[in-house]
């Protein structure tokens, strides 16, 4: 699964490109409790399909009766023009019906016919990895873009209401393989657009993820093109130096949040050793290479190994400090001291 907010953003693209009337939904404020944050979007094209989500159901169900033409629309779809601001969930009834919970109260801003050409600009920005803002007046509707160089919390007042997009996060693999298969696949469900780097025949021959892109450059250049930036990850998978050690010394200086090798300790020891002897490397700049790779949970097999992993590779993702004792090398060390 890609990210889910460029996904919408494609779809509605989509549809408004091939003349479909669609529909985008923001919400805009949350009192109480609330099944989606402040910025979630959902797109609704006038026949009733939906793609994102502002509730978890129950609203998007309000809104596809209201609205789409093939299941009885209590009222057509407004003309493009202004946007409109709709409150659900104001009293417990309403609560109750639209499955928000106790005391949850959503305020969203609905889009009708969003501009086809402004989406494409604001798609194709995402795609290349750039961080966008954009602003809709609520007076008229008008869209305007603008690059953004930090991430910013939504943001609306009476004239117009701002969210910033950020695009993809991204993985780079370095091996083709069983592990490499689990981990993409996990990656996928969890936002990330994933690009394996394999130069081997042998083991690319046998890859059947779907929706990865595939690189036979050699690592350390595999590493230069993907560019990695703070919303990408690079992971080296085939236990060969010849291909992760250059590999990792160019992705330890890119702006990668994550960058790790799977490995035993004595393997991650011995890796750390040869980028000191032989590539001039020090403590101080392989601080931040991690290995042996994820967390702490008794893993033997590549599914099991690949859940650690990206349980790590989410935790780092999400600014979360997990226990010393998660870490595979310390909790292998506790264990031999207990035992």
């Amino acid at each position: 699964m890609e990210n889910l907010d460029v996904m919408v953003l494609r779809t509605l693209r989509d549809w408004r490109r091939a003349g479909r009337r669609a529909l985008l939904t923001t919400v805009v404020r949350t009192w109480g409790s609330s099944p989606r944050p402040v910025g979630s979007i959902m797109a609704l094209a006038e026949d009733g399909a939906v793609v994102g989500s502002v509730s978890g159901g129950c609203i998007e169900d309000d809104l596809i009766a209201r609205y789409s033409r093939l299941h009885g629309a209590a009222e057509p779809m407004p003309p493009a023009g202004a946007p409109a601001l709709v409150k659900y969930g104001i009293t417990a009834d309403e609560a109750h019906r639209f499955g928000l919970p106790c005391g949850g109260t959503l305020e969203l801003l609905l889009e009708y016919d969003p501009d086809a050409a402004s989406l494409d600009t604001l798609v194709a920005a995402l795609e290349r990895g750039q961080l966008m803002q954009r602003s809709v007046a609520l007076a008229d509707g008008g869209v305007r873009l603008a690059e953004s160089a930090a991430p910013d919390a939504l943001h609306v007042d009476d004239e117009a209401l701002t969210n910033t997009f950020g695009p993809e996060y991204r993985m780079l693999l370095i091996g083709a393989g069983q592990l490499a298969e689990y981990l993409s696949t996990m990656a996928k469900f969890s936002g990330f657009a994933v690009t394996l780097c394999d130069p081997r025949v042998e083991y690319r021959s046998a890859w059947s993820v779907p929706g990865v892109a595939i690189t036979t450059e050699m690592p350390d250049d595999a590493v230069t093109a993907f560019r990695p930036d703070r919303r990408s990850c690079v992971v080296a998978l085939t236990h060969d130096p010849k291909l992760d050690d250059l590999a990792l010394l160019e992705a330890l200086v890119s702006d990668a949040f994550y960058v790790g090798a799977i490995g035993s300790r004595r393997n991650a020891e011995a890796r750390r050793e040869r980028m000191v002897e032989h590539f001039g490397q020090t403590a101080a700049s392989l601080a931040r290479l991690r290995g042996p790779i994820g967390i702490y949970i008794g893993s033997k097999t590549p599914p099991e190994i690949a859940v650690s992993v990206m349980a790590e590779i989410l935790a780092v993702k999400n600014a979360v400090t997990l226990p010393r004792e998660t870490e595979v090398a310390n909790a292998k060390a506790l264990q031999e001291e207990a035992g």
